[in-house]
């Protein structure tokens, strides 16, 4: 039970790594709001999960949605102790100059401006309680990147500029800021990543990895765990890569 006590909120917690975040976090005792921009999957998840979890619809990209989301999460915690930027998207495979402008509107609104928009909604309740964590889930594409994944890549590049910058600013505040960094995994994204999901394109991708398989949910969330419970309370700034080795 070491998240005990301790509330959070894990944005597109309802699929993929967040809901392995979500599990994990319950599982050892917090209570946890499931904001996802699906909010029908963020009922059904917290309706499976029992009463320590809690549904949200949010779309990350806009300061009146995120806002909401923080005020709800305080009216039902009366405090929070852990924020996850998990929610995240990505373009096609693309080359970079043929990126649509709308497709990299949205990567950027979604994998980075929300970032700053839940700081600015929930930092200065942390600091008024002069303690928080918050954990930004990046890629591995922000240290290795791949052909084709451009404005992706520099999306996750600047989440890990961003953990550490916030990390220095914040920990007078007794904030702690650490990011986690998977690889490819068995997520809704990873078709997306992919182009197209074959046994061969999965062969191509798996062969970078030296563990030699992809990242699960559950990895996910013991990093996450691990980093947002008081056992890490020395550990911030750190961009944990999650990745069976292949940013080696």
């Amino acid at each position: 039970m070491r998240l005990k006590g301790k509330t959070a909120i894990v944005t597109g917690g309802a699929s993929g790594f967040g809901k392995g975040i979500v599990t994990a976090f319950l599982r050892e005792g917090a209570q946890v709001m499931i904001a996802d921009i699906n909010g029908a999957a963020a009922a059904a998840l917290a309706a499976e999960l029992g009463d320590r979890a809690l549904a949200q619809t949010v779309d990350v990209s806009r300061r009146d949605s995120v806002n909401e989301m923080a005020a709800a999460a305080l009216r039902a915690f009366g405090h929070l102790d852990i924020l996850v930027n998990n929610a995240g998207v990505t373009h096609l495979p693309t080359p970079l100059e043929e990126v649509s402008e709308e497709e990299f509107d949205r990567v950027f609104n979604v994998n980075m401006k929300s970032v700053y928009l839940t700081a600015q909604a929930l930092v200065p309740h942390m600091k008024d309680r002069g303690r928080g964590a918050i954990l930004n889930v990046a890629s591995t594409a922000g240290v290795s990147p791949r052909p084709r994944l451009n404005w992706y890549n520099a999306s996750k590049g600047w989440m890990i500029t961003a953990t550490r910058t916030m990390a220095v600013e914040l920990a007078p505040a007794g904030v702690r800021v650490n990011a986690i960094n998977p690889v490819a995994g068995e997520t809704p994204l990873l078709k997306s990543f992919m182009g197209e999901d074959t046994p061969e394109m999965r062969a191509k991708f798996l062969s970078t990895i030296p563990l030699g398989r992809f990242s699960t949910p559950e990895d996910m969330g013991h990093a996450a765990l691990y980093l947002c419970s008081d056992e890490a309370s020395m550990v911030t700034g750190v961009c944990m890569e999650v990745d069976g080795g292949r940013c080696i």
